[in-house]
């Protein structure tokens, strides 16, 4: 029985992934979700054809043609970008490697880049490297350690006129801490730097309007919300245009294409385009285009969400000082870290796995939030929540979190 919002029936969605049959509770999300069976679908009915390379003279050459095409409107609109601004990728590491260098090109000594400590190591090193090698200057942002948040107040300071580019998450991938994006931007987009936003956490759990949040570049991962392994970037296209990456002499100049080298994986592509419409379809009967129903969707499970991060944080609380808590943003996703004092993180993660739970120890690429915490010489344990959670998976997993602690 659904304890959610009568918009959001979680038993219902559960029921379209093969893989929750298994029995076992993932609060994995972050590092990537179990997959419904209409993406698994999609995936095969394009790769097992007719399919060739893209074109138009026959219905193989189509369907190729028309994966790229469902892939591009899909992503546009998730994310509120033009269809042309939407540029494939591997990863978002290989997107941040991609652009840092494309940008790079343009630096020298007394150019600045921007990081934050909230960041995972994707969108952070890329741009540190990239700095390095031309001789410009890495500038931080650093993380309050007490309130899992920025530091902002010398925002304007660190910041300037010599500033190129702002690298900053939309959420942490360990801690869940969403910061004030929009805030930043305006500052970057005052002295004239550009904003790239590492939204994989993000975008997972909250409803993406790249417009709003100031970010000129975008990058998100549909592996973390249903789809197959892969990213892409969204940006303006007028913004793209400026932009030239080496290529092959013979491959098309047109923006984005001129940012995907090689033959897309056209079976990839149509599995991404068929999260977002399972995304769009988890709150039925609502109004409007695909944008408007994954807004409708997006309020439904961040309510739900909402209810069962309430019942996992005061459970957590109920375990008093037998557990450390280091996510403490109030504006967070449902993602949060956890030590255990006089226990290994490390020993927690088969304990919960022994019972059909899975929550991964590690560092998770957060190498800066790590090292701020103190954290780098050991692991430490995430739980992230997923829509297809319930209440009764979190109160398994309280359970087993009080068995593990009073050993």
């Amino acid at each position: 029985m659904s304890m959610s919002p009568e918009s959001f029936d979680v038993e219902a969605l559960r029921s379209r992934f093969p893989s929750l049959a298994s029995g076992i509770a993932h609060f994995d999300g972050p590092g990537g979700t179990q997959t419904p069976a209409e993406v698994g679908e999609a995936i095969a009915r394009t790769l097992t054809g007719p399919l060739s390379n893209r074109g138009r003279a026959i219905s193989s050459e189509e369907n190729a043609e028309n994966a790229i095409t469902a892939f591009r409107s899909a992503y546009a609109d998730l994310l509120g970008v033009p269809s042309n601004g939407v540029v494939y990728g591997r990863s978002a590491t290989q997107i941040a490697y991609d652009f840092s260098r494309h940008l790079s090109r343009d630096w020298g000594p007394g150019d600045e880049v921007v990081v934050t400590q909230l960041d995972h190591d994707s969108n952070v090193r890329p741009w540190v490297q990239a700095a390095e090698r031309v001789g410009a200057t890495v500038r931080w942002l650093e993380m309050n350690t007490a309130t899992s948040e920025l530091v902002l107040d010398d925002l304007d300071s660190v910041v300037t006129e010599r500033t190129r580019v702002v690298a900053v998450t939309g959420a942490s991938n360990v801690l869940g801490t969403k910061p004030p994006v929009r805030l930043i931007a305006d500052r970057a987009h005052q002295v004239g730097a550009l904003v790239y936003v590492d939204g994989v956490h993000y975008a997972a759990h909250t409803f993406v309007d790249v417009p709003a949040l100031g970010a000129d570049f975008f990058v998100c991962s549909p592996y973390k919300f249903f789809g197959p392994h892969c990213a892409l970037l969204g940006a303006e296209p007028a913004l793209l245009e400026t932009i030239r990456p080496d290529k092959l002499l013979p491959s098309t100049n047109v923006v984005p294409e001129r940012f995907e080298f090689g033959t897309l994986p056209y079976e990839t592509m149509a599995g991404a385009a068929a999260a977002v419409d399972f995304l769009a379809s988890l709150a039925p009967g609502s109004a409007g285009g695909r944008r408007d129903q994954l807004a409708a969707s997006y309020e439904a499970m961040e309510k739900h969400e909402q209810i069962l991060r309430d019942r996992m944080d005061a459970g957590l609380d109920a375990l008093d000082d037998r557990i450390t808590v280091h996510s403490h943003a109030q504006d967070r996703t449902p993602t949060t870290l956890l030590t255990f004092p006089g226990r290994r993180s490390w020993d927690a993660y088969p304990f919960l796995a022994e019972r059909d739970i899975l929550a991964p120890a590690g560092s998770f690429y957060a190498h800066e939030v790590f090292t701020a915490l103190a954290l780098d010489d050991q692991h430490a344990l995430r739980v992230g929540l997923a829509p297809y959670n319930t209440v009764e998976e979190i109160d398994r997993l309280l359970n087993a979190l009080d068995e593990f602690t009073s050993r």
